[in-house]
């Protein structure tokens, strides 16, 4: 089902496909190829409803996109539901044609493959290449902040009941960094899932729960004006938007996790596009503009090219079904 369609890109002139090259006289057969790529229109297909936390997001990177892009626009087509694998399939499902691609996040990719049967998607989607990278991150109230993810180790082997630990829906990534949390740390965790990442973080910021992994992205404003205290990142390193909050594996947790995403599209994608598609990418992730708002939007911009993202997504879907295998979580509603 379509819940929102909205074009978030025009302004591309001729000059920005050298078609001046090709004087003024009658239209060649170059020049209408180079005018029907410069009028190209792609839509982006997104595993998220309308108004969500991603949705939005989404919504602000795609004119970073277009600013670099052949294309005229983008439009982003809504398909929530199945906790992101019925977007996937439609963009597996999509003719090869560049007229449809997806933002494409992992794990949720890998996580649909082991706990919905999504398992031929990695056999039909190519993934060009992402263009950000969002830690998760472990928070606890202001009003009662705990001194480490330790804390919640030991509080929870103490009583677990007594120490919730929120997190989105199962199987969204904070909720599956919760998960292997708990096995790293060989503890039975009390973790408690919400409808939504915007109703973890409202649980955790009333106090109605101990600690909650969230996206970077959701908790960013809270951590900065004070109104949540930041435990660890769930990465190998300490972020330049956050110098003073430490990162798990300085408190002897060796749990790394993080939320990449970019674009991608079904197998077959025509080479030219998808090679020009890859250069926008990565002259977006160099753009100024874009590093600024990822800085104040709580996600790291960084290029990662399709085969290497492939080759994590992979390594996460090994690990997933192996946790899947010991600790199966319910099935997502989330998109």
């Amino acid at each position: 089902m379509i819940r929102r369609r909205a074009v978030l890109g025009f302004g591309l002139t001729a000059g920005a496909f050298g078609l001046g090259a090709f004087g003024l006289g009658a239209p060649g057969l170059a020049t209408r190829q180079a005018v029907a790529q410069a009028s190209r229109r792609m839509t982006v297909l997104l595993g998220a409803p309308s108004g969500s936390r991603l949705d939005q997001m989404t919504r602000a990177i795609i004119p970073f996109l277009t600013r670099q892009a052949a294309a005229d626009s983008f439009v982003l087509r809504n398909i929530p539901g199945s906790g992101g694998l019925d977007c996937l399939m439609a963009l597996a499902e999509a003719p090869a044609s560049g007229a449809t691609i997806g933002w494409v996040s992992t794990p949720t990719l890998p996580a649909r493959m082991v706990d919905r049967g999504g398992t031929a998607l990695m056999d039909r989607l190519d993934l060009l290449g992402a263009v950000l990278r969002e830690p998760i991150a472990f928070v606890s109230p202001a009003a009662a902040p705990l001194e480490s993810v330790q804390d919640v180790i030991r509080r929870a082997a103490e009583d677990a009941d007594a120490f919730p630990l929120g997190t989105p829906p199962p199987g969204s990534p904070p909720h599956l960094a919760a998960l292997r949390l708990q096995a790293v740390a060989q503890t039975r965790l009390n973790i408690v899932t919400f409808p939504s990442a915007a109703a973890a973080r409202h649980a955790v910021a009333a106090g109605n729960v101990s600690a909650a992994a969230l996206g970077l992205s959701d908790v960013i404003g809270l951590l900065r004006d004070g109104r949540l205290h930041g435990i660890g990142l769930a990465s190998r390193n300490r972020f330049g938007m956050l110098p003073d909050m430490p990162v798990l594996q300085e408190a002897g947790v060796p749990l790394a996790a993080s939320i990449r995403r970019g674009l991608g599209a079904p197998t077959g994608l025509p080479a030219p596009l998808a090679e020009r598609l890859v250069q926008v990418m990565r002259a977006m992730v160099k753009d100024q503009e874009y590093r600024r708002h990822a800085d104040e939007s709580g996600f790291v911009p960084t290029w990662i090219e399709g085969a290497s993202w492939r080759r994590v997504a992979e390594a996460e879907r090994a690990d997933l079904a192996a946790l899947w295998r010991t600790d199966p979580w319910l099935p997502s509603s989330s998109g």
